[in-house]
C-alpha cells in the first residue's frame, strides 16, 4: 500500500512538471511553426532562439492582477478554470508511456479518458455563465454545442479499434499494434478521431467559440492572470492528450525500432501535435452552421459506416474460420 502511494506521488510530482514544460514549450513550437508558414521568423530574442519567450509570458501572467468581474458569480467563477485544467490533468493517469510506464492500467481506461472530457465542457459553461459577460456566455454555449456534437464522431472513429483489439485497456490497444498500426487498417476513423479531437481542443478551423473578431475571446473574456492561464495550460494541455491517445489508439503506441518506448512514444505525439498545429495556420474559421453540419451531415454518418464496415469484416473473417 506505501509502495502504491509513493508510486502515484512521484508519478502526480512528475506528471505536474512535464504539464508545465510541455505548455511552455508547445508554446514556442506554435509560435515557430506559424512564423514559418507565415515566413516569419518568430520569437528570437529571449533566450537562445527565444526558448525563454514563453518562461517570461508565464512570469507575466504569474504578475497580474486577478480581476473579479463586479456582477459575477464569484465561486463559479473561481471554480470553473479549475474545473477545465483538472480533468484534462487526470487524463495523463491512463496514458501508456512506455512498457510498464502507466500509473493506472484500468480494465475500463479507454472509456475513462474520454468521460474526461465531459467534465472540461461543464467548465467552460460555468466560465461564461459566471462572467455575466454576452461575450463569454455566447462563446461558452458555442464550445458546449460544438464539444457536444463532436464527442459522437470521436466515439465512433474509435470504434472500429475496440472492436479489432477486443479489449478498453490502453496497454491492450498497444498491444493489439504489435504487427500493424490501426491508422493502417482504420484509416477513415483516424483522420475523423483527428477532426474531432481538433473541435473539442477549439482548435482552428474549429475555434468558433474563441472567436476574436466576433466575441473578443470566448468563454475567458473576463478572466486575467493565472485564472487565464489555467484555460490556456489546459488548452495545450488537451493538445498534447488528443494526440497521446490518437498515439496509442491508431500509431502503435511506444512500438517502434532501436530507442526506447517513452521516446517513440514522445516522437509520435510531437508529430500528431505539429500537424494539429499546421492544420491551424493553414485554413480558415469555419461559420457556426459549417461547423455543425459538418459533424452531424459527414463525419457522423462516415463514422458510422467505418463502424459497420469493421464489424462486418470481423464477422466474415470469423466465420470464414
Amino acid at each position: 500500500m506505501l509502495e502504491q502511494t509513493l508510486k502515484i506521488v512521484l508519478y502526480g510530482t512528475f506528471v505536474t512538471l512535464f504539464v508545465a514544460v510541455n505548455a511552455l514549450f508547445l508554446v514556442w513550437m506554435e509560435r515557430r511553426v506559424s512564423a514559418a508558414i507565415q515566413l516569419r521568423r518568430g520569437p528570437i530574442h529571449v533566450g537562445p532562439q527565444g526558448l525563454l519567450q514563453t518562461l517570461a509570458d508565464a512570469v507575466k501572467l504569474l504578475s497580474k492582477e486577478l480581476v473579479l468581474p463586479k456582477e459575477s458569480d464569484r465561486f463559479l467563477y473561481r471554480l470553473a478554470p479549475l474545473l477545465v485544467f483538472a480533468p484534462i490533468l487526470s487524463a495523463f493517469l491512463i496514458l501508456p508511456i512506455g512498457p510498464g510506464l502507466i500509473i493506472r492500467d484500468l480494465n475500463v481506461g479507454f472509456l475513462f479518458v474520454f468521460s474526461l472530457s465531459n467534465i472540461s465542457f461543464i467548465g467552460i459553461f460555468i466560465a461564461g455563465w459566471s462572467s455575466n459577460n454576452k461575450y463569454a456566455l455566447l462563446g461558452s454555449m458555442r464550445a458546449v454545442a460544438q464539444n457536444i456534437s463532436y464527442e459522437i464522431p470521436l466515439l465512433l472513429s474509435t470504434m472500429g479499434v475496440v472492436m479489432i483489439a477486443g479489449t478498453l485497456r490502453m496497454t491492450g490497444l498497444v498491444a493489439a499494434q504489435e504487427g500493424l498500426w490501426f491508422a493502417v487498417l482504420q484509416p477513415v476513423a483516424f483522420l475523423i478521431f483527428l477532426t474531432a479531437a481538433l473541435a473539442e481542443a477549439n482548435r482552428a478551423p474549429f475555434d468558433i467559440p474563441e472567436a476574436e473578431s466576433e466575441l473578443v475571446a470566448g468563454f475567458h473574456t473576463e478572466y486575467s492572470g493565472m485564472r487565464f492561464a489555467l484555460f490556456f495550460l489546459g488548452e495545450y494541455t488537451a493538445i498534447f492528450v488528443s494526440s497521446a491517445i490518437a498515439v496509442t489508439l491508431f500509431m502503435g503506441g511506444w512500438r517502434g525500432p532501436f530507442l526506447p518506448g517513452p521516446v517513440w512514444f514522445l516522437l509520435k505525439t510531437y508529430l500528431v501535435v505539429f500537424v494539429i498545429m499546421w492544420v491551424r495556420w493553414t485554413f480558415p474559421r469555419l461559420r457556426s452552421d459549417q461547423l455543425m453540419n459538418f459533424a452531424w451531415k459527414v463525419l457522423i454518418p462516415v463514422a458510422l459506416a467505418n463502424v459497420l464496415v469493421t464489424a462486418a469484416a470481423l464477422t466474415f473473417g470469423a466465420a470464414r474460420v
